[in-house]
Order: C-alpha cells, then structure tokens, then sequence
C-alpha cells in the first residue's frame, strides 16, 4: 500500500519515502511498456485497452483530475480505507489517460506507415552503405569498399540504438515533465487556498 501511495500520489501529498528514492527500473519499464503499445497500435492499427486513442473527452478527463488532484490528494491520510482507494483508482485512470496521450501525440509524427516500413528501412540502409562506401571508394582499392561497409553498418547500427533509446526515454520524461507541472500547480493551490480556508495536517 505505501508502494502504491507513493507511485501515484507523488512527491508532494505522500508521507512514505517512494518519491526519495531512485527508480529507474520504474522508468524503464514504463517506456517499454508504453514503447510496445505503440508499436502494436502502430503495426496492427488497433489500440489495446484503447490506449491511443485521445479524444475531447479524455482532454477534459485529464485536465480535471489534474485541476482538482489537491482537492483530491490534501486529505487522502484522513480519508477511510475505500475512500484511499477510490484516490488511488482516479490516479490508475489519470496514469493511463498520460500514457494514451504519449501514444497519440507519438502516432501523427511518423511519416512511414507500417506497410511501407520494410521498403523504407531497406531503402536505408542501402543509401547509407552507398553513401560511406563512395566516401571511400577515393583510396581505391578493395580495403577501402571494406571500409566504406564497415562504417555505413557501424552508422545503421548507431541510429538503430538511438532509436530503441528515444522510445525508452521519451515516454518516461513526458511523464516527468507532466509531475513537474502538476506539483508547482499543487503546490500553488496549497499554499494559496488550502491551508488559508482548510484547516488540515498531512
């Protein structure tokens, strides 16, 4: 229970150290978790559990929950057990309305559909061992077709891992930024409305 009070109440309105400690692990398995429903949504059109697929409705879900989490969040200690996770269930919905968001903003961005992606990735990589191979083709000699291979792979391979790193990283610090934003505007409500006209201990 303090595991999950501290993942979704965060760093402002919980009492347990969750906020103190590193959790890359945490941030790594998000962006995969959140990298492979994009690629399914990606590869088969079809979006699991509807993630993805932001509409008006999920905009203003979101914004509500963030709008209102102080309310929300500034009493949850005092609150009974199923009110704790009636909180905790609001913050699983707005978790996953992040990461459906992460999805659709990622989904207009890519120009090659997954139909053509075989032929793109081909096209690639033959323009780029093409590309090194005539750089060195200038020395002569079969040593530096070699050389021109050998750096061209080195290249494909080099934009492969920045690209399995984008889709690690990017999902995790969209979602920092989201919890940065989201604790200076509770921090504001709290120190401007709720401790001025609620009388409350954390």
């Amino acid at each position: 229970m303090d595991y999950a009070e501290g993942l979704f109440l965060g760093r402002y309105w919980s009492d347990t150290d969750f906020e103190n400690r590193r959790h890359v692990e945490l941030f790594l398995l998000y962006g995969i978790l959140t990298s492979l429903l994009f690629i399914i949504y990606y590869w088969t059109g079809e979006s699991v559990i509807g993630i993805g697929y932001f509409t008006l409705f999920h905009t203003v879900c979101l914004i509500l929950l963030s709008v209102l989490n102080p309310l929300i969040c500034f009493k949850y200690y005092r609150m009974p057990f199923w009110g704790k996770l009636c909180v905790l269930f609001g913050k699983v919905i707005k978790a996953y309305l992040i990461m459906s968001l992460t999805v659709s903003l990622a989904m207009p961005r890519l120009t090659v559909q997954s139909d053509g992606l075989k032929d793109f990735l081909v096209d690639f990589l033959n323009s780029t061992l093409e590309s090194y191979t005539q750089k060195y083709a200038s020395g002569g000699g079969s040593f530096s077709t070699v050389m021109g291979v050998l750096a061209g792979g080195i290249h494909v391979v080099l934009v492969g891992v920045v690209v399995l790193a984008a889709l690690l990283v990017i999902p995790g610090l969209f979602v920092i930024l989201y919890k940065i934003v989201q604790y200076f505007y509770d921090f504001l409500i709290d120190r401007l409305v709720l401790r001025r006209f609620f009388r409350y201990k954390r």
